[in-house]
This record gives structure tokens, sequence and C-alpha cells, in this order.
């Protein structure tokens, strides 16, 4: 390729890549370019029938794949203005909302999705995370136990079971926190949900705090989440200099999306 196709090529990734969210520190967080064409894919056929809620959703899915959740709490917000009482879109943009650390509408989106509809089982474990982020653990603990009931599958039974202990613990209710954990079940099929897995099997002491991430843990997200973990099971033991640690790790792993991220970016803030 030659050098002025090349600096194109590469002009036009860096304007696919918005930005997304800025931390306090300054760093700056952006998009990814829609490599694989997803996101174009969802455009095209969104084109083809506009007013199709469905088409939207998928569209906004597919931004967020590529970490556009502004452009995905657009996209969710035309669907709105199409069907305002949809609790799916309040459902997904209530999530994005979260990705971009705006927990207020967050709040006010998943709560209003729940008011139409409360057998979703992404509004229930959503709200459970911004009450979480929002240091109201008791109604984080609330929201993941009406979720519990509702999982489409043992992923997701992992992940709001993970959450509702965390919630419990930090509600000061230790005593409920130890009975989900009762509730575990090995053979549990989980494939997606592996690090809310490896937290589980911490909290439980089938492992220690230095053997929950191990040589395969990697990805950004999956570091931020793995860390968050510890950290808070520190925190509920009151050793907050560990703790401090590894909300550290969590923050400079780079995966800035991921909930374990934005909640060590939480923790940290409260112990300035």
């Amino acid at each position: 390729m030659r050098p002025l196709a090349l600096l194109l090529v590469l002009a036009t990734a860096a304007q696919a890549q918005t930005r997304q969210y800025r931390s306090r520190s300054g760093i700056e967080y952006r998009s990814q370019p829609d490599t694989a064409g997803a996101v174009a894919r969802a455009e095209s056929t969104l084109a083809a029938d506009p007013q199709n809620i469905d088409k939207i959703i998928q569209l906004g899915i597919a931004q967020s794949g590529v970490r556009q959740y502004r452009e995905a709490i657009a996209t969710f917000t035309r669907g709105l203005r199409i069907a305002p009482d949809n609790a799916l879109l309040f459902r997904w943009r209530g999530h994005r909302y979260i990705s971009v650390r705006d927990f207020n509408h967050a709040l006010q989106d998943l709560a209003n999705g729940n008011g139409r509809d409360s057998t979703i089982y992404g509004l229930w474990y959503h709200l459970g995370v911004v009450h979480y982020l929002r240091g109201e653990f008791a109604g984080a603990a609330t929201a993941f136990a009406r979720a519990r009931t509702m999982p489409p599958d043992d992923n997701e039974l992992a992940g709001s079971t993970d959450w509702l202990w965390m919630s419990l613990s930090r509600a000061g209710r230790p005593a409920e926190a130890a009975a989900v954990l009762n509730g575990v079940n090995d053979a549990w099929h989980i494939t997606s949900a592996t690090a809310y897995r490896q937290r589980l099997r911490l909290y439980r002491d089938l492992i220690t705090p230095d053997q929950v991430l191990t040589p395969g843990d990697s990805a950004d997200i999956a570091v931020a989440t793995l860390s968050y973990g510890v950290g808070n099971w520190y925190l509920v033991r009151g050793d907050t200099a560990r703790a401090r640690t590894w909300f550290e790790r969590s923050v400079a792993s780079g995966g800035w999306p991921a909930f374990g991220f934005i909640a060590s970016e939480v923790e940290l803030r409260r112990m300035r």
C-alpha cells in the first residue's frame, strides 16, 4: 500500500474511534473501529425498515459491540421516540448509560423499564449494578435477588449470584451472603461468565486471592472483572490496603467498559 493510501486508511480508522468516556484523571477512552462490519450491516438493515424496533435494538447492540456506547444511546433514544413504552429499549439504554458513567440516567431508564415490564432479567440485573455503583447496597441486593429468580442461562445465574453476594456483604448482611453461596452449583454450565465462576470460587474459599487470575486471563475485561472481585473480597474483610492495590490493578487493565473497572473507579474515589 502506498504511504498516502495508508495514511488515509489510518485517518479513517481514527475518525471511527469516537470519544466515549474521559476519566477524572484525564484518560480518554474511545470506541473501536467497525472492522468486522457489524455496525454497517445493522445500519443497512435498519435503513430498509427504519421503524422496526427489533432492528433498532440490533443496531444499538452492534454499536455496543465495538464500544460505540454514546452512539448506541442515541440509537435506543431513536427507538424510544417511536415506542416510548418499550421496556427493552429502556433496558439497553440504561445499560449503556452505565458504560459512560451516567448513573443517574441509567437508574431512571432501568426503573422506567421495570415499571413497564417487571419480567425482564436484564432490567433487574442492571438495576442492581447501578444501585451498587451508587453505594445503595440494600437496593442492589433486592434487584439481584429478583434477577436471580429469572436468569436466562447459567452464565447469567453465576453473574447475578456473584453480585448478590457482593451486595449483601457490603450491606452488612454476611449471613445472607453466605446463604447465597450455599446455592452455588458446580454443575452450572458456564461458558461466558468464567470470571464470575472464578470469583465465586474465591468467595467459597476454594481458591486463594492470588489464584483468581490465571495465566490465561489476559484480556482487559477479564483482568478488570477479576481484579475488582479480589479487591472487594479484601474490602469486605477490612483490608483496605490490599483492596486498593487490586482496584488499581483493575483500572490499569484498560478494560474500561467492564463493570469491575467502573466499580473500581468508584471504590478508589471513596477511599480518597
